[in-house]
């Protein structure tokens, strides 16, 4: 190729004092406070399995997926080229090599397919991990996992039919019959044009075949203004049956090997999760069948949610961990006035400030996977009972302030999309409205201090542990038990679920973390300003801090 006159063109400069990308990394062993709460909370049997897969993760190729993924949105075909109807949504092909990795490494199903203690532990690692390559392919993956055990009470047709697919190693995005295919997934749809999340006034009506009840077979006729993964295999839907509103099982193809009554409307045009499909649809006389009783579609689909809520908590701090790492990777390889921007106090007091949120975070989520492990342990549901709700309200509210500050330390760098940056920041404002806004949030913590008042002693049985570490916890915790057991005014209930949270983080951070970070984030976020980060007092070890949190370990 003839480059005269391109010499000139570069002669200018030298390019210097750019930060090399941050690839070629594990992204399981280069992360001390995740390899640490895996380990405590029980999942210490996987670590080989979880470095291998960290590698994978970490490796340019796949980082290169995420990126590709992203760029190119995925693409609804209605009708083919005949018209005859399709409703196929064309996706990337990064985004198939992603969701491949993904479900070979079980994140959909395996805490089912393989339980053992530690399994939700250990999926929520490799969970973890995943967000921070490509956030979009968690969707399915999520709703699949939490759908597992809502299917169990399915008829015996359907679990037979389905619950192989589902917890399948294999991949099979192709848009053909369950029967035909190695593996499958699952998605869903709820809200309605003009519910969101007040299911109860969803209009989609549900007509029995012939006979009524479990297992029976229904047709639908009505509308989703959001179907979660659209190209999924089938969805649990709500719908309004002649007992009231009911859960039913929808799949993409009836059993006679046709399209089933799905048409897809459009694909949603999002902020962030945009390498993932969200659409509208109507549904036409599609065949549905009923899981459970009709009218208890909504206790139904509250079981599922509690799985996909905990996968927003899980999720939201695994992003909010690459934000971290990638400001901490910028700051530890950018000068400024002679100095590395990692060893200038103000900026090191951000990056701790970053770390210990992040680590805070890591320690509840995985706190609480521990608790959906102890599934017959009566402290243990009740302790996931409340904590999840408020941990989902607090964590995944503070991830787009988080991201937003760790752009900024990359400044005009990080505004720019090859960064990266642009994509984390838009992608953590979707976990504080999937599976419940704030507000619900904070309503079903309400909801359950009044119903299940003994969810308060599983906390101060979480509690308890960490007293006598610290005056300052100590105090705290009296507090958040009086304030619990009073019973708040609802105007007040964002204001509990905070300190519901930040006091376990701090109780957990006591028990298990550096002294250096328990001592830190006691006196930040129990004592300190929390209204912006890098407010650290000069007395808190920040070098530490951010050393414990670099990424730059192989």
């Amino acid at each position: 190729m003839d480059t005269l006159g391109q010499p000139a063109a570069f002669a200018t400069h030298e390019v210097c004092n750019q930060p090399p990308p941050l690839a070629g990394y594990n992204v399981f062993t280069s992360d001390l406070a995740l390899g640490e709460a895996a380990t405590r909370e029980g999942a210490a049997w996987a670590l080989t399995d979880l470095t291998a897969y960290g590698a994978r993760l970490g490796a340019p190729e796949t980082l290169a997926l995420g990126a590709a993924a992203n760029q190119h949105p995925p693409q609804l075909h209605v009708v083919d080229r005949y018209g005859h109807r399709q409703d196929w949504i064309e996706f990337h092909p990064a985004y198939h090599a992603l969701m491949g990795l993904q479900v070979a490494q079980g994140l959909q199903a395996s805490p089912w397919s393989e339980a053992r203690p530690g399994a939700h532990v250990h999926r929520a690692a490799g969970l973890y991990m995943s967000g921070q390559v490509e956030a979009g392919t968690s969707c399915p993956i999520s709703m699949t996992y939490a759908a597992i055990p809502v299917l169990r009470r399915a008829s015996r047709q359907i679990q037979d039919d389905w619950l192989p697919k589902l917890v399948s190693r294999s991949y099979d995005p192709a848009h053909r019959p369950v029967s035909e295919k190695a593996g499958a997934l699952v998605g869903t749809g709820m809200t309605e044009k003009q519910g969101g999340s007040d299911l109860r006034t969803n209009a989609t009506r549900a007509e029995p075949l012939a006979r009524r009840g479990p297992g029976e077979a229904y047709r639908l006729v009505g509308h989703k203004w959001f179907l979660s993964a659209p190209m999924c295999d089938a969805f649990l839907v709500l719908a309004q049956a002649p007992g009231g509103l009911s859960c039913f099982f929808m799949p993409r193809w009836a059993p006679d090997g046709e399209l089933n009554a799905l048409r897809f409307q459009r694909l949603k045009d999002k902020l962030g999760n945009r390498s993932n499909a969200s659409g509208e649809v109507e549904f036409e006389g599609a065949l549905a069948w009923l899981i459970g009783d009709e009218g208890r579609g909504v206790p139904i689909i509250v079981e599922m949610a509690t799985y996909t809520r905990l996968d927003n908590v899980v999720a939201s701090a695994g992003v909010q961990r690459q934000a971290l790492a990638q400001a901490i990777h910028h700051a530890a390889h950018r000068t400024a006035f002679q100095r590395r921007l990692v060893d200038q106090p103000l900026m090191t007091g951000v990056l701790a400030d970053l770390a210990l949120e992040v680590e805070a975070a890591t320690a509840l989520a995985f706190r609480l996977a521990r608790a959906f492990d102890a599934q017959d342990d009566e402290a243990a549901t009740l302790f996931r009972r409340l904590l999840t709700p408020a941990a989902k309200f607090w964590i995944c509210k503070r991830g787009p302030a988080l991201a937003a500050e760790a752009l900024e330390v990359l400044g005009g760098n990080g505004y720019v999309e090859e960064s990266g940056m642009p994509r984390l920041y838009r992608e953590l404002p979707v976990y504080s409205i999937w599976e419940g806004s704030g507000n619900v949030m904070c309503l079903d913590v309400w909801r359950a201090l009044q119903r299940t008042p003994e969810c308060l002693e599983a906390l101060e049985g979480e509690l308890t542990p960490a007293r006598g570490a610290d005056a300052r916890l100590d105090v705290e915790i009296d507090q958040v038990l009086a304030n619990a057991r009073r019973g708040p005014a609802e105007a007040d209930l964002r204001r509990l679920c905070r300190q519901l949270v930040v006091t376990t983080q701090a109780a957990l951070l006591a028990r298990h973390a550096p002294p250096f970070v328990a001592d830190a984030f006691i006196a930040s976020r129990l004592m300190g300003d929390g209204g912006a980060f890098g407010l650290l007092t000069p007395t808190v070890d920040s070098t530490a801090i951010v050393a414990r949190a670099a990424p730059g370990a192989p």
